[in-house]
């Protein structure tokens, strides 16, 4: 009797076991399906604030204030917020944004999303800390145009700004107060929170199509994780990536003065970047396919021209599917 009891009962356990080892092999085998995710950090790293710069709640309110308000500017026309607007991820959709008097600009507006983890600053990386860059747009003549003293005593009779510089900074509104309130709100603008950052952390799976993209972006044949690596899709070194033969804007050389920078810039984060179209240094590429395209190309020849940049061959179904995993990088 025990006999066949467990004769009928071997199909049972014999089912019982093989669906307990499924489950405790697949996780496994999910983690080691794609092993170019393992040098990829799950989270996003911490922010670094400057000791004389620690954030709280009244200097970023001041800060975003600041951020917003055009009387910034000699014209009283453009605040940082009209280059860098909330909805492209804090860029902008023009190739270049105008600046006082109508005056075009020069360069592409920067997504300031995860700004705070940028290492060196602007296109030519010549600025080290967020409360340095804020200098550079009143400098510049095809921006705010206004020395930023000038500036902080045109606001000095605005009794709101005087009373939140001293409840932030203990000290009337004056350049330090304006360069470190707006570096604390800018510092406040993180993400970590795509699609992709929930697929790394078991919270979202990726559609077939968006995965297949994923595994084109990190393959060796088309190297784009070679410069947009790491959590923050940047390696945040700089490249020459064959746009042009000859460039107008000489990019890194402008800090260095080295002919090896010529046509040298940073290499920008990819997060976000479906909402910050147009592309390149000078918003010379409307769209995510034809930034694919001059990439499969192999751009044009110029001496600084990286050499990762040799070409590849991409059909129309591989660029939809790089680009639905780009989209995968957009905040929610």
């Amino acid at each position: 009797m025990l006999k066949i009891r467990l004769i009928y009962c071997l199909p049972l356990l014999l089912f019982f076991f093989s669906c307990t080892d499924e489950k405790l092999i697949e996780p496994d085998v999910e983690t080691k399906r794609y092993r170019f995710l393992d040098s990829i950090p799950r989270e996003l790293p911490k922010v670094e604030y400057p000791e004389d710069n620690l954030p709280n709640k009244d200097r970023i309110r001041l800060g975003k204030l600041l951020f917003e308000d055009k009387r910034l500017s000699r014209t009283n026309e453009i605040s940082c917020s009209s280059c860098h607007k909330s909805e492209f991820a804090f860029a902008d959709n023009t190739p270049t944004t105008k600046g006082v008097d109508g005056l075009d600009g020069t360069r592409n507006s920067i997504s300031l999303m995860n700004v705070a983890f940028q290492k060196r600053l602007l296109r030519e990386g010549g600025v080290p800390s967020l409360e340095m860059q804020v200098l550079v747009p009143f400098q510049e003549h095809k921006e705010f145009d206004l020395n930023i003293v000038a500036a902080a005593q045109k606001l000095s009779t605005d009794s709101s700004y005087q009373y939140l510089s001293q409840v932030a900074y203990g000290r009337v509104l004056d350049s330090y107060v304006i360069t470190r309130s707006i570096s604390s709100f800018e510092r406040t603008l993180i993400g970590g929170n795509s699609k992709f950052d929930k697929y790394m952390n078991k919270k979202a799976t990726l559609t077939t199509e968006e995965e297949r993209g994923m595994v084109l972006f990190f393959s060796d044949s088309l190297a784009c994780a070679s410069c947009h690596s790491g959590i923050l899709f940047t390696s945040q070194e700089f490249a020459n990536n064959g746009l042009y033969e000859e460039y107008n804007d000489n990019g890194r050389q402008r800090l260095t003065g080295l002919d090896a920078d010529n046509g040298v810039f940073k290499i920008p984060s990819l997060r976000n970047v479906a909402l910050t179209a147009p592309y390149m240094h000078d918003g010379s590429i409307a769209t995510l396919d034809v930034v694919l395209e001059h990439y499969a190309s192999a751009g044009k020849p110029h001496r600084n021209k990286s050499k990762l940049i040799n070409g590849f061959a991409l059909t129309n179904s591989d660029k939809k599917a790089i680009i639905a995993f780009l989209n995968t990088l957009t905040e929610e």
